[in-house]
């Protein structure tokens, strides 16, 4: 391991991972056209108390989003001297980069029952308070379990917020979603950027601690309550009159349960293979493609910029690619040009990590924006809005279970082989038939068409 200084790892592609889960949908599913003004939910023009009302939701938005990955990506750049402070081996980092995907995947079905009762924005402030509180009380928690524990409340915040923020944009802004969606996802990626590139600076100014190198970023998380409290008492939703019988009994339908067995589509199964493994492939190249570069001998503030610029790629990519995915009646060939991306990002770790690492970590980046082409699949795959509701709750749920144990696995190898050739060699095998099974997915069919085949 190279020296004490930051490990930039553990940053989830998750930021492509969630930058672009709502760009992708939105972008599948929605017209271009947005206006420039806010409305409420009836159409109306918002005024008054309304238009203030509504710029707190536009800064809710984009302050929540900003703290959806500050816990991940700050972690990785200071995961080697978390190791060191609690003692940790390898094969328990890798279980740390773990974490992430396994609460997304447990805490996420949560998220819509929680918000049927409690109303999206006050769990999305709930779970503010909860990254809040994680970040604050993990860098003192003094032991590996309550690292873990403490890592897991910031975590939960973060599902919540992650299934619930589409739901606000949706409702609050119904003829601005794209536009809205592509603010939010601007801002997820900025945050999950900043905290890759400036945690270690940031470290070194307050005397080098790791503890307070993690804890600032709770400070940036409780800012990010505030603008929802004014917003409690309306339960999360814009103020809107009340339903005429037909729109009531239309929405009354749309509520109730489609008669679909998605798990009797192949295209679901091969969906929800490929998200898992583009999942996979995101959270092992973001957890620990920093400790390949500072084992070379690259200085972990730089290792930090080349993090930085593998979650800047999927910025403009989480816009270009859904578009450029909507055009083609097959999406196999954009699912084979990231795969070779990634394939040769690997190729470069493993010969000349530090020689090109500035390259490999745009490839990196490129390779991890499978997953809005992984949503924008959802979305052209289901023919009616209560499939694709369906089916991207399979395929994400699936997914995430799936990319559990590819960190994990990482680490014992690493730990065991001293070195990156078998882990490299992994993150190859598992590139390939991710590469096969998203071909099968962009084929251009229907998972209501499939399941009735096969009824």
């Amino acid at each position: 391991m190279a020296g004490k200084e930051t490990d930039t790892t553990s940053s989830i592609s998750t930021t492509a991972q969630t930058t672009a889960q709502t760009t992708a949908l939105t972008t599948a599913g929605t017209t271009a056209g947005v206006t420039a003004r806010a409305v409420a939910s009836d159409g109306s023009p918002v005024t008054g108390t309304r238009a203030w009302t509504t710029r707190l939701v536009v800064l809710g938005i984009v302050l929540s989003a900003v703290n959806l990955r500050p816990a991940i990506t700050s972690l990785g750049a200071l995961l080697e001297e978390v190791r060191d402070g609690l003692g940790m081996s390898g094969s328990v980092a890798g279980l740390l980069t773990s974490v992430p995907p396994l609460c997304f995947a447990v805490f996420g079905f949560t998220a819509p029952r929680l918000a049927r009762r409690f109303g999206p924005v006050a769990v999305v402030c709930a779970g503010m308070v909860a990254i809040t509180a994680g970040l604050l009380i993990r860098p003192y928690a003094g032991s590996t379990a309550g690292f873990l524990a403490a890592s897991a409340l910031a975590l939960m915040g973060i599902a919540l917020s992650n299934v619930l923020m589409p739901v606000i944009v949706k409702r609050w802004f119904p003829d601005r979603v794209g536009s809205m969606t592509g603010v939010y996802s601007m801002a997820l990626a900025a945050g999950t950027a900043v905290a890759a590139a400036v945690t270690v600076p940031t470290t070194d100014a307050l005397g080098g601690g790791w503890q307070a190198g993690l804890a600032v970023w709770a400070g940036l998380a409780a800012v990010a309550v505030l603008p929802w409290v004014p917003l409690l008492r309306d339960r999360g939703t814009a103020p809107a009159p009340a339903p005429a019988p037909e729109t009531e009994a239309r929405a009354r339908a749309e509520r109730r349960p489609p008669a679909l067995r998605i798990t009797r589509s192949r295209t679901a199964w091969a969906l929800a293979v490929f998200f898992g493994l583009q999942a996979t492939a995101a959270y092992i190249t973001m957890g620990w493609m920093a400790q390949i570069f500072r084992d070379a001998g690259v200085s972990a503030s730089t290792a930090g910029l080349l993090l930085a610029l593998t979650m800047v790629m999927g910025v403009p990519l989480a816009f270009v690619i859904p578009r450029v995915a909507t055009r083609l009646p097959h999406q196999g060939p954009i699912v084979i040009a990231l795969g070779v991306c990634g394939l040769a990002g690997y190729a470069g770790l493993y010969l000349a990590p530090a020689g090109g690492a500035w390259a490999w970590a745009v490839l990196l980046g490129v390779s991890n924006c499978a997953f809005p082409l992984a949503l924008t699949m959802v979305g052209m795959r289901a023919r009616t809005g209560a499939g694709v509701v369906q089916l991207s709750a399979f395929a994400q749920s699936a997914g995430y279970l799936i990319s559990i144990p590819g960190p994990l696995l990482v680490g014992v190898l690493y730990q065991h082989s001293g070195g990156w050739g078998l882990p490299i060699a992994l993150m190859v095998g598992l590139m390939i038939p991710q590469m096969a099974v998203g071909v099968l997915a962009g084929r251009d069919r229907t998972v209501e068409d499939e399941a009735a085949a096969a009824a």
